[in-house]
C-alpha cells in the first residue's frame, strides 16, 4: 500500500503566509502571571481556570498555512478556533508567542499600520453575514473598497466581477433583505473577494446556513479557490466540513493544537483518541483517495507463460498486461488463470480478459466502489493514461474496516 508520509510543516516567511509560533493567550486580570505559568507547564484549560480563575484561550499554539492553501482549523466550542483567527487581525492580542503573515509580526501594529494592514492585506467572512440592510448588493460587496478609497467607477466594476465569482451578478441591484440567507453570505464572501486580499479568514462562515445550502457554499467555495487560489484560514466545528474542503486540517481541544494533516491524515492515522472518537462516523470512503490504497503497479512480464504469470501474481487478485507505452490492455486475474490451467492452456491469451475498470489515484474510493464490486482489479492510470498502481477490491475493504477499528486501539476519552 502507497502511504504519503506525514509532512514536516517549516515556518518559512513567504508573503501571503500565515504562523502562529508559541502562541498563548489567557483572559483573565493577569493572564501574564501564574496562569501563564501552568499553562507553559503543560497544565489543562479547566486545570487552570480551577487554580486561577482564568481562561485559556490558547496555549503554545503552533502552525502555518503556506501561500494558496485552504486551511481549516476544526474544534468544539472552546478548543480556541475562534481565539486562533483572531490573532491574526489582532481582533485578540496574544498574552505571549508571535503572529506573522509573511514577515510582518500582526502583534506588533497599532494604529494606522493595524487599520491599513486590516483594510488591504485581510478579508474577513464572518458566520452572520453583516450586510447594511440599506444599501443594495453592490454598494455592499464594494463597501471595502470605497474605504480603501478606490473610484466609484472602479469599485463597481470589481464588485459586479466578484459577484460574478458567486454567481450573483444579476442581484447586483437587489436589497439584502430580498434574498435567502445562503445569496447574503455569498453576498459576503463577494465583499471580502473584491479587495482582492493575500488572506480570507473564514470564521464559522457557513454555519448559520441549513445543510442543503450549506453543502451548496461548500461546493461554491471549491470552485472559486480551484480558480483563485487565496490563502484562506477556515474555522469550522464540523469535522465533515473540514475534511471537505481543507488542504490541511488543524483539530484543537482545549485551546492546544491536538493534530495538523491532511484529510486523508486525520482519517487514517488519527494522533489520539479524541481525533478517532471525532472521525469514526465520518465516511471513509468519500475522502480516502486511491491513491492511499493503491499498491504498486506489477504488470505481467513480456513473453511470460500462463503459469508464470499466475505464480507472479501471488496474493494479489490479479496483473494487468501492457502495451508498449504502460497502457493497460489486459488484466489476468488468478482466478481466471487457475480455471485456464485446470483446462489445459498455456497462453495467456487464453486467459486474459479486457473488461477491467480504470481510476485516477485521486478519485475517492466512494466514486470507485461500484467498480470493486465486479471484484476485478482496478487499473490505476494518470492523466496520459499509463499504469501508476493497482487497486485490489479487498484492499479497499480492508482499509475501510482498519479505519473503522482505529478507535480500538485509543483509550476511550471524554470531550470536553
Amino acid at each position: 500500500m502507497i502511504r504519503r508520509p506525514i509532512p514536516i510543516h517549516e515556518h518559512r516567511t513567504v508573503t501571503g503566509t500565515i504562523r502562529l509560533e508559541g502562541v498563548y493567550k489567557i483572559f483573565g486580570e493577569q493572564p501574564r502571571g501564574r496562569a501563564l505559568e501552568l499553562a507553559r507547564a503543560g497544565a489543562t484549560k479547566g486545570e487552570v481556570q480551577a487554580l486561577t480563575d482564568h481562561v485559556v484561550g490558547l496555549a503554545d499554539v503552533n502552525f502555518s498555512v503556506n501561500e494558496g492553501e485552504l486551511f481549516v482549523v476544526m474544534g468544539l466550542s472552546g478548543s480556541g478556533k475562534s481565539t486562533a483567527i483572531r490573532t491574526v487581525n489582532k481582533l485578540h492580542s496574544v498574552t505571549d508567542g508571535h503572529v506573522w503573515v509573511g514577515d510582518t509580526d500582526i502583534q506588533a501594529l497599532t494604529g494606522a499600520a493595524l487599520q491599513k494592514f486590516r483594510r488591504e492585506r485581510i478579508g474577513m467572512v464572518f458566520q452572520h453575514f453583516a450586510l447594511f440592510p440599506h444599501w443594495n448588493v453592490l454598494d455592499n460587496v464594494g463597501y471595502g473598497l470605497e474605504v480603501q478609497g478606490v473610484d466609484r467607477h472602479q469599485r463597481e466594476q470589481r464588485a459586479l466581477e466578484a459577484l460574478d465569482l458567486v454567481g450573483l451578478k444579476a442581484y447586483a441591484a437587489s436589497m439584502p433583505g430580498q434574498l435567502s440567507g445562503g445569496m447574503q453570505q455569498r453576498v459576503g464572501l463577494a465583499r471580502a473577494l473584491a479587495a482582492d486580499p493575500e488572506i480570507l479568514l473564514m470564521d464559522e462562515a457557513f454555519s448559520a446556513l441549513d445543510p442543503l445550502i450549506r453543502r451548496q457554499m461548500q461546493d461554491e467555495m471549491i470552485a472559486i479557490q480551484r480558480k483563485l487560489r487565496k490563502t484562506i484560514l477556515f474555522i469550522t466545528h464540523d469535522l465533515n466540513e473540514a475534511l471537505r474542503l481543507g488542504d490541511r486540517v488543524c483539530i484543537m481541544r482545549g485551546g492546544r493544537v491536538v493534530q495538523i494533516g491532511t484529510p486523508e491524515e486525520i482519517l487514517t492515522e488519527p494522533a489520539t483518541g479524541y481525533v478517532a472518537e471525532f472521525v469514526q462516523d465520518v465516511d471513509q470512503g468519500r475522502v480516502i483517495t486511491v491513491s492511499d490504497v493503491m499498491v504498486e503497479p506489477r504488470p505481467v512480464e513480456p513473453g511470460s507463460t500462463l503459469r508464470s504469470a499466475v505464480r507472479a501474481i501471488g496474493e494479489r487478485t490479479g496483473s494487468f498486461l501492457l502495451d508498449g507505452a504502460g497502457h493497460p490492455v489486459g488484466v489476468l486475474t488468478s482466478a481466471d488463470g487457475i480455471r485456464a490451467l485446470d483446462d489445459g492452456e498455456t497462453e495467456l491469451s487464453g486467459a486474459v480478459r479486457s473488461d477491467f475498470d480504470r481510476a485516477s489515484p485521486t478519485q475517492t474510493l466512494n466514486e470507485v466502489y461500484s467498480a470493486a464490486g465486479r471484484g476485478l482489479p482496478i487499473a490505476v492510470v494518470d492523466a496520459d493514461g499509463v499504469l501508476v498502481g493497482n487497486l485490489d477490491p479487498q484492499d479497499i475493504m480492508a482499509e475501510l474496516g482498519r479505519v473503522e477499528s482505529l478507535i480500538d486501539g485509543f483509550e476511550r476519552e471524554v470531550f470536553l
